[in-house]
């Protein structure tokens, strides 16, 4: 999908608010993936792209995040670490499956669905233009800040 027009797609999103791909053509998205709202690695990963935020906004760019959590739960996680973006949810995977971010995964020795936690750049005409997949969180947010800001 890389270098390609990523298809329309629409979820809810915090705010009471819908997010559709279209309707936010002319501007460069972040959108990222993560496992679960309030664990320690995707509340450490919110933080990080919340700190940088003003940066990635500087560079002409909207973060959201993306899981299979409950719009309630998103709504208490976006509160609870004062994130400036949105939080899109995706119980039905449709984003998930959009993107192929859903493997199987050991879970205290059990085999599991889970989101791998993944980045991806959308540019202003909608084309993937980057992707960043087994994400380890320390330093990611900045690393894609760098990508952005060298577009």
């Amino acid at each position: 999908m890389l270098n390609q027009q990523v298809p329309d797609f629409e979820l809810p999103s915090t705010g009471n608010r819908t997010f559709k791909l279209s309707e936010h053509l002319g501007k460069i998205l972040v959108i990222y993936f993560y496992p679960k709202d309030s664990t320690p690695g995707c509340t450490s990963q919110g933080q990080q792209f919340r700190d940088a935020y003003a940066d990635f906004q500087a560079a002409g760019a909207e973060i959201y995040g993306i899981s299979r959590d409950s719009m309630r739960s998103h709504e208490n996680f976006k509160a609870r670490f004062t994130f400036p973006f949105d939080l899109l949810s995706d119980t039905d995977e449709t984003a998930c499956n959009l993107f192929d971010v859903i493997k199987m995964k050991n879970m205290y020795g059990k085999q599991v669905r889970g989101i791998k936690r993944s980045t991806f750049v959308i540019d202003r005409n909608g084309v993937l233009a980057h992707e960043w997949r087994k994400v380890k969180v320390d330093g990611h947010a900045n690393e894609v800040l760098h990508y952005i800001q060298s577009l």
